[in-house]
């Protein structure tokens, strides 16, 4: 069973990887199952001291949950080397029941295919005799297809020239049609074997499981004929000669489809499906060959199972959610859920963090609260509470901030005081990164605009990024795709919020929806500290109302 994995949003938070975390934690403990928590961004200033504090990792990167090759189960098909036989070859496609089989060089990277219409069409189209000198037939390839053993020769050797007859005739008669270098099938009659050599045979295939006489041995060294015994009859080795020849005479080595591991698997079945081939070779990023895939094994991919936490809503979710299974979602944010196929696990609680529910689920189910999981769901609701300033802050909140410091050991009103310090640190920060740090998309009537928060415990601080973020968002905001670009500059000592702007009616919406006149693109809203119920609610409501 593949492993769930459980992530919060894009350009996650405290609450987002905290939750994730420790919701995982407590999964496995439930079911027994593996739970990996994922992060769907890269870690800031302030979730990075939390997790340092408490000794834990950051959950796993997941850019995206769109599949790509290396999630489908493969077909761990050996392969060849150019130099093996058909015969062996073929053996191979019928021991893994497939129709292709890769030809590979001594570094494990791909040369060729053969496929059996590959060996169908040469036995239907190469009638010719010469077939095996034109592909220089080893002879331990020769002696191998025919169950064999070498008597005489050079077991390294070639067969490069002449063709292939079956003495069949009386040896008056055999002189007329064997040439210099042919290779000559035969049986155990004495005449015929020295006839071969006198005529300056290149190779003899004695069958029957014929002693071959120490005087013909003598004299094919003495011609440098190769003897092969056989214990098959005449009609078998001259069926069976031809599968001797080694693969590299008739594989494809042009035009063909190799896919990377790491490729779409959306892109790779919009290619195959216009194909009429059965399996394609999967390579590395250097070019080794890794095994095998068809079209079935395309359509039998397994959806990677995830649980949302903190957001359910499919703008804010990592990329390629649509490509995945969800399985549960755990929020406390509106609902704006990512459709399922199934019912599904949905808690939605109006608490002012994920955290918080996570840890009422511990309680329900009477699992021990460890110290670095209490650490964790406690910061968690710190950093989404604002150390409970925030309006979205409830009783049940601020209560199991308490029990949870407890267990941790720790001082709220310290161990707060570090985080806001340790996020607050943006002085090395591009404008960039300061305005992805805690960014999310929103739509209403149509009107497409992003909301994104920076809070410090500093005035000069959040002054001083005022002046310098309004000149990044008008140079953002032709490219961004966007309507409307919101920043707020929260100061959580003072429990109030610089909103700095850009886009068409922008203006317009923050004084509808805060009636307070703008100038120079800002505005400073007293007591305003929370994005989802003092921020968007007005705003997405003005909005709501111009469309009317």
């Amino acid at each position: 069973m593949k492993p769930v994995f459980v992530i919060g949003h894009k350009n996650p938070d405290t609450d987002s990887i905290c939750s994730a975390i420790c919701y995982a934690h407590l999964k496995q403990k439930l079911t027994g199952n593996e739970y990996i928590p994922c992060r769907a961004g890269e870690v800031n200033g302030e979730t990075r001291y939390v997790l340092d504090h408490f000794g834990v990792e950051a959950p796993r990167l997941l850019e995206s949950l769109e599949p790509r090759i290396y999630d489908v189960q493969l077909r761990k098909v050996p392969g060849v080397s150019s130099h093996t036989s058909l015969r062996r070859a073929w053996e191979c496609m019928r021991d893994h029941h497939v129709q292709t089989i890769p030809v590979l060089n001594d570094h494990n990277q791909l040369k060729g295919i053969l496929t059996l219409g590959d060996v169908a069409r040469f036995y239907m189209e190469d009638q010719d005799a010469t077939a095996l000198a034109e592909a220089q037939t080893s002879y331990r390839n020769i002696v191998d297809t025919l169950d064999g053993r070498l008597v005489v020769g050079d077991p390294r050797g070639h067969f490069t020239k002449g063709k292939v007859v079956v003495a069949a005739a009386n040896p008056d008669v055999m002189e007329d049609y064997i040439a210099e270098n042919d290779m000559v099938i035969l049986g155990n009659r004495y005449e015929s074997q020295l006839c071969s050599i006198e005529m300056k045979a290149g190779c003899i295939i004695v069958g029957l499981g014929a002693p071959v006489s120490r005087t013909i041995q003598k004299l094919a060294r003495e011609s440098n004929c190769t003897i092969v015994a056989s214990p098959l009859d005449t009609y078998a080795c001259s069926k069976l000669i031809n599968q001797s020849v080694p693969v590299r005479h008739v594989m494809r080595t042009k035009g063909l489809i190799t896919f990377r591991h790491d490729d779409l698997v959306s892109e790779v079945k919009a290619i195959v499906s216009k194909l009429r081939i059965r399996y394609f070779p999967i390579l590395d990023a250097d070019g080794n060959y890794l095994g095998l895939i068809s079209q079935r094994n395309l359509l039998d991919l397994e959806r990677q199972q995830v649980v949302l936490v903190d957001h359910n809503e499919k703008d804010q979710a990592v990329d390629g959610i649509r490509s995945a299974e969800v399985v549960e979602v755990i929020d406390h944010h509106r609902i704006d859920a990512v459709e399922t196929p199934n019912p599904i696990y949905f808690r939605n609680q109006p608490l002012g963090c994920t955290a918080t529910i996570i840890a009422l689920m511990y309680q329900e189910n009477h699992v021990e609260i460890e110290p670095w999981v209490a650490g964790l769901l406690c910061s968690a609701i710190l950093s989404d509470t604002l150390m409970f300033r925030s309006p979205t802050c409830t009783v049940i909140d601020q209560h199991m901030a308490g029990q949870l410091a407890a267990i941790a050991g720790i001082d709220i009103h310290e161990h707060a005081t570090s985080m806001f310090n340790a996020g607050s640190q943006l002085g090395d920060r591009t404008p960039d990164e300061i305005f992805h740090l805690d960014y999310k998309r929103f739509t209403a009537e149509d009107v497409t605009l992003a909301v994104a928060q920076v809070a410090s415990v500093s005035q000069s601080e959040l002054e001083r990024l005022r002046e310098e973020m309004l000149v990044y968002l008008k140079q953002l905001h032709p490219t961004s795709g966007l309507n409307m670009l919101f920043l707020m500059l929260t100061n959580i000592i003072d429990e109030s919020t610089d909103l700095i702007f850009v886009g068409r009616s922008a203006a317009e919406v923050v004084e509808a929806a805060f009636g307070q006149e703008c100038h120079d693109n800002w505005v400073h809203l007293p007591g305003v500290v929370s994005r989802k119920k003092q921020m968007m609610t007005p705003l997405l409501a003005a909005i709501e109302r111009a469309a009317l």
